[in-house]
């Protein structure tokens, strides 16, 4: 079945959402947030695509560009490519890093514009890790001082000071956007899941594998719908082992 064509907006402005495959953590330490950024400042220079808000968590990144929908197109395959290979040099793994295409919905309105932008810089509240303020790896802080890959003038117009910027992303609004959907299975579906993929009655015979097999087999898993965690459980593996290979 071919695949469905995006909906691109008719402002320009996109909410995309990237995830690991099988929540695979795509940031390990400092030096990888910092190299996607790098890399994402790169292409958007490249492209012409600008970025109004950003957020990356650790498996999982939420961007509000801007651009003609080719541009934007180009700009996230450069991005997936470049950190895939990164990541994948890094940690030594081979595979898919990103989960299937990125996920996209059109910004057509001014009001779901800005609930967008609020909704991004808020992530780590929404997962309990800090308040917007203090999280590292959002576009927060650069506000007041956008670099050139980013694009604020319109937000900048319509909150004339940093104070009403904070107030309005500290604001408490249950506001509702674009994410991926967490389809919560239990382990007797995980298990049904690796019986089927791998073709054994319990994940442990992994055990017992030689290392080149028993990486084969969890790149395989890593490829379903299974969490890092759920293939842990089964495999009784680490799940440090799990994320690399």
């Amino acid at each position: 079945m071919p695949r469905q064509a995006r909906r691109m907006s008719i402002t320009g402005y996109m909410h995309i959402i990237t995830r690991g495959i099988g929540r695979q953590l795509l940031f390990e330490d400092d030096a990888d947030y910092r190299h996607y950024l790098r890399s994402m400042e790169r292409y958007c220079m490249e492209t012409g695509v600008r970025i109004c808000a950003y957020c990356l968590m650790d498996n999982h990144v939420h961007l509000l560009a801007h651009g003609k929908a080719e541009q934007i197109i180009l700009f996230m395959k450069k991005l997936g490519v470049d950190y895939s290979g990164y990541y994948n040099w890094k940690y030594e793994r081979v595979g898919h890093l990103f989960q299937d295409r990125y996920r996209s919905e059109p910004v057509d309105t001014e009001d779901y514009l800005f609930t967008v932008f609020r909704y991004i810089l808020r992530n780590p509240e929404k997962a309990g890790i800090c308040w917007a303020s203090e999280y590292r790896w959002s576009s927060y802080r650069l506000y007041q001082n956008p670099p050139a890959y980013m694009e604020l003038d319109l937000f900048r117009e319509k909150m004339e000071s940093f104070e009403h910027y904070c107030e309005f992303i500290g604001a408490l609004n249950e506001d509702e956007c674009l994410e991926y959907e967490e389809v919560k299975h239990d382990d007797q579906w995980a298990l049904s899941v690796l019986q089927k993929e791998l073709g054994i009655q319990s994940g442990t015979m992994i055990q017992r594998y030689s290392k080149a097999a028993r990486n084969d087999a969890l790149k395989k898993l890593k490829g379903t719908d299974l969490t890092i965690r759920q293939i842990e459980r089964l495999t009784g593996i680490n799940r440090n082992i799990v994320q690399r290979v």
